[in-house]
């Protein structure tokens, strides 16, 4: 048993039948209810990040395979309207190649109670996209970015877009997507030394950055912890240049980013440990692949099939309750901590960020 499950074992209280709006949540065995749904729109990038997936990309989900555009609207309309869910973030693989992303943000934006949307992106087609989903009902953007030289992005990515990339981070801020995040991953020996740079960046240009650790989702499978960055390395690199002060756990919440305010403020920089410092205790989110599977867990090696239930004329109870079904069979943690842990079959780029 990892320490993270035995900690959340020794926590797990006594269970009582759930009774009134308890039992329309999607809720776990140690009392985590998932009040975020991250919706995965595509398997497909325009990207070949090295950490990611190989050159040649990835043999890509058929058409066949992949949810409608009504059948995810459908899903995230039972999420909302009948499981407690108040935030959507739609991810991919690059959920900007969906060709219906608008009208699903905006169709989603219509529901009530509205849920609060996001979007995880490489930032590559937000230029042209960014005033069209914020006048869909968008609320902000997560923009992936690792590095500020041209010449490193084109090595860790394998394509020349680092200018469009920021194009589009500037669309999304002129949009008011706002907050707008960047997501940050290290790598030993291309980008591990920018740290302070990156963020003197993010200030400058108002953008809140998040260091994430580089996780075991990689599809060549070629991950190692020995050779990963960690937090603790990322923030001995910050305060070589920056005076970082900690946010204290009660205003952290559920968030994944242990945040830090810098130089007294107000701008913060954020770190998610995934590895070194799992915050699973705290969870609350539920995955929807984009082939209709649901996941309790980034790093979970089961899945819970909604596809085959839409197609066969299923009742929205019915759908419903095996999401519930699901959610109720969530592991104490990651299991990341675990000597036995072993990677998801799916990459990062088929479970949705």
């Amino acid at each position: 048993m990892s320490a993270v499950s035995r900690r959340l074992g020794e926590e797990r209280p006594h269970r009582r039948h759930h009774r009134g709006r308890r039992a329309t949540m999607l809720i776990d065995t140690f009392d985590r209810v998932a009040t975020d749904l991250r919706v995965s729109l595509t398997d497909k990038c325009n990207l070949r990040c090295t950490y990611c997936m190989p050159e040649e990309g990835l043999q890509w989900l058929g058409k066949s395979e992949l949810l409608s555009d009504d059948e995810i609207v459908r899903l995230i309309r039972i999420a909302v309207t009948g499981l407690g869910i108040t935030e959507v973030r739609f991810t991919g693989g690059e959920p900007l190649l969906r060709p219906g992303l608008v009208s699903i943000v905006e169709q989603c934006a219509a529901l009530t109670p509205r849920p609060r949307m996001s979007l995880t992106t490489n930032g590559i087609g937000l230029k042209r996209t960014a005033a069209a989903l914020k006048a869909a009902g968008l609320d902000r953007v997560n923009v992936s970015l690792d590095t500020l030289r041209p010449d490193v992005f084109k090595t860790l990515t394998r394509r020349d877009r680092h200018q469009d990339v920021l194009e589009g981070l500037e669309a999304a801020r002129e949009a008011g997507l706002t907050p707008v995040k960047v997501n940050s991953v290290l790598m030993p020996g291309l980008n591990d030394d920018e740290a302070p740079e990156l963020l003197a960046w993010a200030v400058a240009n108002d953008y809140e950055l998040r260091f994430i650790e580089q996780m075991p989702l990689d599809a060549q499978h070629g991950w190692k912890r020995d050779g990963m960055i960690t937090a603790g390395d990322i923030l001995a690199s910050l305060r070589t240049r920056f005076t970082l002060t900690a946010e204290g756990d009660e205003a952290r919440g559920s968030a994944p980013a242990e945040r830090w305010t810098v130089d007294g403020g107000p701008h913060q920089v954020g770190v998610i440990a995934s590895v070194t410092r799992p915050f699973c205790r705290a969870c609350d989110r539920t995955r929807l692949t984009a082939d209709g599977q649901i996941r309790t867990c980034l790093f979970a090696r089961e899945e819970t099939d909604l596809r085959s239930a839409l197609r066969s004329d299923a009742p929205d109870a019915e759908i419903a309750q095996l999401w519930k079904v699901a959610m109720w069979g969530k592991k104490a943690g990651s299991g990341l901590d675990d000597p036995s842990f072993l990677q998801p079959d799916r990459p990062m780029s088929a479970i949705g960020g």
